[in-house]
């Protein structure tokens, strides 16, 4: 775990002091990502990318919304050197992917399996970004992703999202727990490795 992720784009003229103030807590040495969910109107991002980057910041996650392509396109092409501009996590089939490949809109695609068709759908958009030659990122969900992306040759990383752990943990045997910065999936236990905790469970049902 050698990068660190922050949300960006709520309030835009408290970003850049925010951003500061996180790379200050951090130190020098971890990556720092933004997330702008989509806020930032296409100016407005390459404002925040330009002063950014001096605060070492090499991923910006949505500047502009997933389906604004040409502006992803356009960040991508005007984004400082060493800064990734990123989408994906609300694909939910294989033509989203393509058209956001098609459109040279990215530097590393996101999927989420839970949003995509599953296991199989998450597999077929690592295959897109081998036969692109784009990077892969999973979103959220670690117990789900970590052995899918140990099967995903393009994948670069997982999102460890403190929630998603903390309720996968509550709910499921077999959560993969961090261990010297890295997740590793169990090589004893079968299938994605979980198993419902029915009791713990029990107490949700609807």
């Amino acid at each position: 775990m050698r990068h660190v992720k922050m949300k960006v784009g709520r309030q835009p003229g408290r970003d850049l002091a925010r951003v500061r103030t996180a790379r200050a807590a951090i130190g020098a040495g971890p990556e720092l990502f933004v997330d702008a969910n989509g806020a930032y109107r296409r100016k407005e991002a390459l404002a925040f990318a330009d002063a950014a980057a001096g605060l070492d910041v090499t991923w910006f996650e949505e500047p502009v919304s997933s389906d604004d392509l040409d502006g992803l396109r356009l960040l991508r092409d005007r984004a400082p050197p060493g800064m990734a501009i990123t989408a994906g996590e609300y694909g939910y089939d294989q033509p989203y992917f393509r058209r956001m490949l098609d459109a040279q809109a990215v530097d590393v695609l996101q999927a989420d399996a839970t949003r995509c068709g599953g296991i199989t759908g998450f597999l077929s958009a690592a295959a897109l970004c081998e036969a692109y030659g784009v990077p892969l990122s999973s979103h959220c969900a670690p117990s789900l992703h970590t052995p899918l992306c140990c099967a995903a040759p393009a994948a670069i990383h997982l999102e460890y999202f403190h929630d998603h752990a903390r309720i996968e943990h509550m709910l499921f045997e077999g959560a993969p727990e961090p261990a010297d910065g890295m997740l590793s999936p169990f090589r004893d236990r079968a299938g994605l490795g979980l198993e419902l905790k029915e009791p713990e469970a029990r107490c949700y049902a609807i």
